[in-house]
């Protein structure tokens, strides 16, 4: 519990956990609580999901076989509930070398505003950066027309660098991008995070 102004008790916030996605249905009915939300699908490559067997379907075929893609999970150790996803994915610099990683996360909507996104950016860059010795460079993009992704990634310590024009297309539209990164130097700079803001 944490005291406020003028006297009123706010509950502490909830312990933020990283963990392996399963086939199971539980983790496909929590994937939908965000997968089939319009408003969280609307900067994402995908539409909302409609169906339950969609979001199996995308863990078995995606999630799963992925290099690195977790479950947000929020609450105590031993009962935490998957409110969201991160993923980060190698990128090969030309000559074939591993240097460079892309995060992306998703958020169900009743866990926006809350700190979730940015304690789960930053305890998959320490992992990814702890995990991976050839990682130099963390990167993200973020809509310019989604300023909350954008905070998030700021808060979590990234750079903002600058707006990447007509840099994707999304659900058929051409959409500017604002690119992000956190390099190793960075890092070394920055307290390590745990799960609890």
């Amino acid at each position: 519990m944490e005291l406020q102004r003028g006297g009123s008790v706010r509950p502490a916030a909830e312990v933020i956990t990283l963990r392996e996605f399963t086939p199971s249905d539980a983790d496909a009915e929590a994937f939908m609580s965000w997968a089939s939300d319009p408003l969280v699908a609307r900067f994402q490559r995908r539409d909302a999901y409609e169906h339950a067997d969609q979001a199996r379907r995308y863990i078995a075929d995606h999630v799963l076989p992925h290099p690195w893609y977790r479950a947000i999970c929020l609450g105590p150790h031993g009962d935490a509930a998957v409110v969201g996803s991160i993923s980060v994915k190698p990128a090969a610099a030309e000559d074939g070398r591993l240097f460079r990683a892309s995060v992306g996360y998703r958020v169900a909507r009743a866990h926006w505003g809350r700190g979730v996104a940015t304690r789960a950016v930053r305890l998959a860059a320490e992992d990814v950066f702890a995990a991976w010795p050839w990682l130099m460079r963390l990167e993200a993009v973020a809509d310019v027309e989604n300023p909350a992704s954008q905070r998030v990634l700021e808060k979590a310590g990234f750079v903002r660098e600058g707006v990447l024009r007509k840099y994707i297309v999304l659900k058929g539209r051409t959409r500017d991008m604002v690119m992000f990164s956190l390099v190793d130097t960075d890092r070394r700079q920055q307290p390590v995070e745990s799960g609890e803001p």
